[in-house]
């Protein structure tokens, strides 16, 4: 009886193999299928929403940089404009036509002037077809004077204008530029006081004209007596050209400065950069000596040793 019941047992199991692996079949394409229709959804969800635009900056360890970009045209006295590239990049996918975007400034984040401090942004600008990314110029202005006493803020906000979205944080899309003409007395300055002085912002300009360096070696660096003849030359730069700022004009014409005499009927002078007339520097004749001497923004004469 019990071997019937085995024999019966085993052929109820070799009837229902074809049942069993048909169901196994029909799960496998249950999963597939279901594997399927979740990509097609996932396609749908990433490709179908509007692409974003957002500004490009990195910090030093590649992540994204929103602090402050600071600038100073005091460095560079003769530029009467500077260009700012702002790096521009797409959250999404490619195009093969060109698409276009804004960039406003944010005027409560703004103490820059237009037409002033930078030239007005223009309504739209453009991403070029087939890139992910473009470098759009704002042009900032060393027209004030008093940007040698004062810095200013131009804030710029990226949107998506009529071809992109403006979804993500305006943290990403924001960005400050802090910028003036105003100069700080480097470290290197105490080294050299016996030759230049006590610092003066003014006398730091006509170094930085007339030097031939925007720095003196410190000495408080190791192997730096290797750099005092060096330095010694430029600061003999210095004296010649404040000793007689006028031979100096004549000997280096292709430098593009000038000097104007006053209309106030003294025998004092401006001297400046044809490129940027509005920033004066003050040369005065002193009767006493009779002798020029730069002024400096304290009133007092500008001497090198």
């Amino acid at each position: 009886m019990c071997s019937r019941f085995r024999m019966m047992k085993k052929l109820i199991i070799i009837d229902l193999i074809p049942f069993i692996t048909m169901k196994r079949n029909i799960f496998y394409v249950f999963v597939v299928v279901a594997a399927l229709f979740g990509c097609k959804k996932d396609q749908l969800l990433t490709y179908g929403s509007k692409d974003n635009i957002y500004l490009n900056y990195k910090d030093k360890d590649k992540n994204q940089d929103t602090s402050i970009l600071t600038y100073s045209f005091a460095y560079n006295p003769t530029l009467a404009q500077d260009t700012i590239w702002v790096p521009v990049i797409i959250s999404g996918q490619i195009s093969k036509s060109e698409r276009k975007f804004t960039i406003s400034v944010v005027d409560t984040a703004t103490t820059a002037k237009a037409g002033l401090h930078y030239e007005a942004l223009k309504p739209t600008y453009v991403m070029p077809a087939d890139s992910g990314t473009v470098k759009i110029p704002v042009i900032i202005k060393n027209s004030d004077p008093d940007l040698a006493n004062k810095s200013v803020k131009l804030t710029i906000l990226v949107s998506g204008g009529q071809d992109f979205g403006s979804s993500l944080p305006v943290l990403l899309r924001k960005r400050t530029i802090l910028y003036s003409a105003r100069l700080e007395q480097p470290s290197w300055w105490i080294f050299w006081m016996g030759n230049l002085g006590n610092y003066s912002r003014i006398k730091h300009q006509l170094f930085l004209i007339s030097s031939g360096t925007v720095d003196l070696v410190n000495l408080s660096k190791p192997d730096a007596y290797l750099q005092i003849p060096r330095s010694l030359y430029y600061i003999d730069n210095v004296r010649t050209f404040v000793n007689d700022p006028f031979a100096w004009v004549a000997r280096y014409p292709e430098k593009g400065y000038v000097l104007t005499k006053r209309a106030n009927g003294s025998n004092d002078y401006d001297f400046y950069s044809s490129s940027s007339p509005d920033k004066k520097f003050y040369l005065k004749y002193y009767d006493l000596a009779g002798k020029y001497f730069f002024v400096d923004e304290n009133g007092q004469q500008v001497i090198i040793n």
